[in-house]
């Protein structure tokens, strides 16, 4: 099926003014200002006055559902893959958290498998807050080498729900997951869930500075826990990932501040959807929990643009090129280009879907 999105506004993320996008299976065929093609080979899609963003890239979901820190009850559901499309988002990237018990990396891979027969692109990552990490086969490398959908490894530093992993162990873990992503030509990432702590990230900058590990494999998130390892990091080089699902309108504060010291290309945002986030007093004791919700990656978008006004050209990388790139997923993923897979959102000017296409299909 041929399918031409006419008179659209693209921002590729690079803003490329009044385009036509033609599609051809699941990829990208042709994008130009004019596209003659006869009008039964094709379906045509007028999208005069709308905006076209590449489909946004989540790298943080609780696919399974998280939580279970206030019992069995306590348990989020998993994430409707409708959820997703709803946001325009098309790519995701799945993980588990604190229980490993109740729920396991077997669970995490099939509920990938069928977020991917759904229509979306779906990764995940071995392991979860635990060390040693808990895995299909035994062995990072070898969950990143022999199951397709896993491009990496999650692990929790900093956190009193952690396992107080040594450098000496997450530097262990790191090479692990780097060797299983050159074997599979995968990123072999280490997800660092970062708590509030005052170690911060200090193993993982110390790591970087006394040794010749690679720092694009580690991937440190919720870093407005830790806003000067996050400056630290950034400036060696490495990418720092926000969390939008407790708050939009906080993370895009600190974006804002953020952007005056941290280069663009260093940054990207998550939104921890269907993770727990529990409200915890001074001695740690839970006092209250609810859900992070997908829809906070977008809501983060519209708020930096329509409220924050920057640029969509500007912000919108760190929903999709950045996010892209870091998981070793560009050019496929992440850009409108030619021969990139067609995953498109379509937006009305206050940033709002109204149609997303994911592997060349309509799915809104």
């Amino acid at each position: 099926m041929l399918i031409l999105i006419k008179n659209v506004d693209l921002f590729a993320p690079q803003h490329r003014g009044r385009q036509n996008i033609l599609i051809c299976g699941d990829k990208i065929a042709e994008i130009a200002p004019t596209i003659t093609i006869k009008a039964d080979l094709v379906k045509i899609i007028d999208a005069e006055g709308s905006i076209a963003i590449p489909g946004l890239i989540d790298q943080h979901v609780h696919i399974t559902g998280g939580g279970g820190e206030n019992g069995l009850l306590s348990r989020i559901e998993p994430l409707p893959v409708s959820d997703c499309i709803e946001a325009g988002i098309t790519t995701i990237v799945g993980l588990l958290g604190t229980d490993s018990a109740t729920r396991s990396v077997h669970s995490l891979v099939a509920y990938t498998k069928a977020m991917n027969e759904s229509g979306i692109t779906a990764y995940c990552l071995t392991g979860s807050y635990a060390y040693p990490s808990p895995t299909i086969t035994g062995s990072v490398a070898n969950d990143i080498i022999y199951i397709q959908e896993v491009i990496g490894v999650k692990l929790a530093i900093s956190d009193h729900r952690s396992s107080y992993p040594s450098r000496k162990e997450i530097l262990r873990l790191a090479s692990q997951a780097r060797t299983g992503g050159l074997i599979s030509n995968k990123a072999g990432i280490v997800h660092f869930h970062v708590g509030k702590e005052k170690k911060g990230i200090a193993d993982i900058i110390e790591i970087v500075k006394t040794t010749d590990f690679p720092i694009n494999h580690l991937k440190p998130t919720h870093m407005s826990n830790q806003l000067a390892d996050a400056y630290e990091f950034a400036a060696l080089g490495g990418s720092i990932d926000f969390t939008s699902g407790r708050d939009p309108e906080e993370v895009a504060a600190k974006i804002e501040e953020i952007l005056a010291i941290v280069s663009p290309e260093r940054i990207t945002i998550s939104s921890d959807a269907n993770g727990s986030l529990p409200i915890w007093d001074e001695k740690r004791t839970l006092i209250g929990i609810r859900k992070a919700e997908i829809s906070t990656l977008l809501e983060t978008l519209q708020i930096l643009v329509l409220q924050k006004h920057f640029s969509l050209e500007q912000v919108l990388p760190f929903f999709t090129k950045n996010v892209a790139q870091g998981l070793k997923l560009y050019p496929q993923k992440g850009c409108i280009e030619i021969g990139s897979c067609a995953d498109i959102t379509i937006t009305n000017s206050s940033l709002k879907p109204q149609a997303v296409f994911a592997k060349g299909k309509q799915l809104l």
